[in-house]
């Protein structure tokens, strides 16, 4: 089996073009395809408590007009759009890379979910979905005696 050594970033720079060696470099980093896949859609986090479900999205940079909340049947959608500023022609961009122009994502609602008690917050950048659970889902805690 032969080993192939991938370039790394490399420290000399062209004379010609500045950003040349960092575009060839991007090319063969593994990380290059999948964080710009990853990038388009907002991470989440998604916990579980005794009497509620919590879904944690981190959307920088929106407000809470631009999101748009869904509840279909047993489906959940989060999606978000927010118009992109104009840009200026004084300005001109090496790179850009800020883009939440629009997204979408669905999550699955367990049986237990109480329809009627799901509240939406946005602060700091954080969605956090509060979905409650019914009364019968909420398990009772006890004291189980060994005889």
């Amino acid at each position: 089996m032969a080993l192939i050594k991938f370039p790394t970033k490399s420290l000399n720079t062209d004379a010609v073009n500045p950003f040349v060696n960092t575009v060839f470099d991007n090319l063969f980093n593994d990380n290059f395809i999948s964080d710009r896949l990853v990038s388009r859609v907002p991470a989440v986090n998604i916990s579980e408590s005794e009497k509620s479900f919590k879904i944690e999205m981190a959307a920088p940079g929106l407000d809470k007009s631009d999101f748009k909340i869904n509840v279909d049947k047993n489906l959940i959608t989060i999606s978000a759009e927010k118009k992109e500023e104009q840009v200026s022609e004084e300005k001109l961009y090496s790179k850009k890379e800020f883009n939440y122009s629009s997204f979408s994502r669905s999550f699955t609602l367990p049986e237990t979910v109480d329809y009627s008690n799901i509240e939406a917050a946005y602060e700091g950048g954080i969605l956090v979905l509060t979905v409650g659970k019914k009364e019968d889902a909420i398990i009772a805690k006890r004291l189980i005696e060994v005889k």
